[in-house]
């Protein structure tokens, strides 16, 4: 059986706490650091599923310090080193209290707004006339609250600044650089034939400067199409292929699950939990233009904590 890396319990003694978020575990080193563990768990619609899906964390891992490295000259960003493939060492930040989605197409969670009826997403009016999955004129940024607990609730600009989640300088300043991010992010996507449809991004501050955090342009905080066939799909109706987390989501609603109280977690075949393992590995594949490479999985947990208790000795006691 495949060994998968479903959670992690470091005990080291430069620990000062530990948080395990829904997919990842992420440990503060003194103060002044973070350790971010991304884990094979998988969540949708808020909810942790019950089956980890193998090389995901190394994955996301390393899609998103490839994207750390090629958007640093737009911002700082937090990340100083990778112990081991599933693990990002960086500069501990005091986040902001929000996420900043932009969204270049109509598509996922604005769809589904938009085909009910309404007509203004997080204080930005949306035009009549649109169809699935069509471009926006201009990619239109979406607010989302970050919630510790259960789902992150759509905000305006104008909330944002009211309620003081963000100074107004500080917010016009993760616009631009959430704008910038998203053009580098199409861009590169372009070059290896996908589309970046929509994505997040989660910023912090450290001695009042700015820093990118958390991951950046991964299948788990991104949407991507491929450009072939997407313009044939919009005009039949019809859904474009896409490398991103929602094709989870979509077997979870069409199995009858959608996060709602009640509900039950469809059953997870190794066959379908193989499927999506094979999919974020062809996203990695496309966005990076490089094969993969499969770590091996046995003892996973010893390999990551042997690692990062090498790293450490090395790097904060040298």
């Amino acid at each position: 059986m495949t060994n998968i890396l479903l959670s992690t319990s470091l005990k080291l003694k430069d620990i000062k706490n530990v948080y395990h978020g829904k997919v990842r575990d992420v440990y503060n080193i003194e103060d002044k650091y973070l350790l971010m563990i991304a884990t094979d768990r998988i969540s949708a619609f808020d909810v942790v599923l019950p089956e980890g899906i193998p090389y995901k964390g190394q994955v996301l891992s390393q899609i998103a310090s490839m994207f750390l490295d090629s958007t640093e000259d737009i911002l700082p960003n937090w990340k100083i080193a990778m112990p081991d493939p599933t693990v990002t060492f960086g500069i501990l930040c005091d986040p902001f209290k929000v996420e900043m989605v932009i969204r270049g197409y109509l598509t996922g969670h604005a769809w589904r707004e938009y085909k009910e009826g309404k007509r203004m997403l997080c204080g930005i009016p949306l035009p009549e006339g649109m169809k699935e999955n069509q471009k926006f004129d201009e990619p239109i940024i979406t607010p989302t609250t970050k919630a510790i607990e259960g789902h992150d609730e759509d905000i305006s600009r104008e909330e944002i600044i009211a309620a003081g989640l963000v100074s107004e300088e500080d917010y016009i300043q993760l616009e631009n650089y959430t704008r910038k991010l998203y053009a580098r992010g199409c861009e590169i996507a372009d070059k290896r034939g996908l589309i970046l449809v929509d994505t997040k991004y989660e910023f912090g501050k450290s001695e009042g400067e700015i820093y990118l955090i958390d991951e950046i342009h991964t299948p788990d905080s991104s949407r991507y199409f491929y450009k072939s066939g997407y313009e044939e799909c919009l005009a039949t109706g019809t859904q474009p292929k896409q490398l991103s987390k929602e094709f989870v989501r979509q077997w979870l609603m069409d199995n009858g699950f959608s996060g709602q109280e009640g509900q039950k977690i469809p059953y997870m075949s190794p066959e379908f939990v193989k499927s999506v393992s094979d999919r974020y590995i062809e996203l990695f594949e496309h966005i990076t233009g490089e094969k993969f490479g499969r770590v091996d999985l046995t003892d996973i947990e010893k390999r990551v904590e042997d690692n990062i208790t090498k790293f450490l000795d090395i790097y904060l006691h040298r």
